[in-house]
């Protein structure tokens, strides 16, 4: 495998595949991940867009993640505030990187793809705080939980719903930088 950082120019250049292993690891059907292809084009044009792919030896994705500076105005910033207490607000969103996705395709899992990611995207991120969502899931069995709990997240809002999803989705957060071996 080999992890490589992508500018927003790489990610547009994949995009289909992206989708592909964004379906994949969410179970979204065909008709919802067309609709993200024009919000994820846009997200490369926010402010301080980083991302990181893994590639197998073929240049097959196996997984991707991606965000960029949280701001007022933003669409998911903006529902996430409107979740929490005013200073709960301003703690978690006024220096905050938003990690938009990370993922893994299902039958890559379980090789520490997801903590090189998780962990080579927010290496050098200026931001105080980073926020992340992701379904509601029973610990024991989410692999994205286990590493969001293994790298340090924290619970910042539970149990919230999105408009257009009809899941309860966890906001979880943690201070930046990450330390040295987690």
């Amino acid at each position: 495998m080999t992890l490589v950082h992508w500018a927003p120019e790489d990610l547009l250049a994949r995009i289909d595949d992206v989708l592909t292993v964004y379906a994949e690891a969410m179970d979204y059907p065909p008709d919802l991940v067309a609709a993200r292809r024009g919000f994820v084009a846009a997200h490369t044009h926010y402010r301080g867009f980083r991302a990181v792919a893994s590639l197998d030896n073929d240049d097959r994705l196996l997984g991707f993640g991606y965000g960029y500076r949280s701001g007022t105005g933003q669409w998911w910033h903006e529902q996430v505030a409107s979740g929490l207490p005013a200073e709960a607000a301003k703690f978690w969103l006024a220096d905050c990187f938003e990690l938009v996705e990370l993922h893994v395709r299902p039958d890559a899992q379980g090789h520490g793809r997801g903590y090189a990611q998780l962990t080579a995207l927010l290496d050098g991120a200026t931001e105080a705080t980073v926020l992340l969502s992701t379904p509601e899931a029973p610990y024991e069995s989410s692999r994205a939980w286990r590493l969001y709990r293994r790298t340090g997240f924290v619970d910042v809002l539970r149990h919230f719903r999105f408009p257009g999803d009809e899941r309860p989705f966890a906001v979880l957060g943690r201070r930046l930088p990450l330390e040295a071996g987690i």
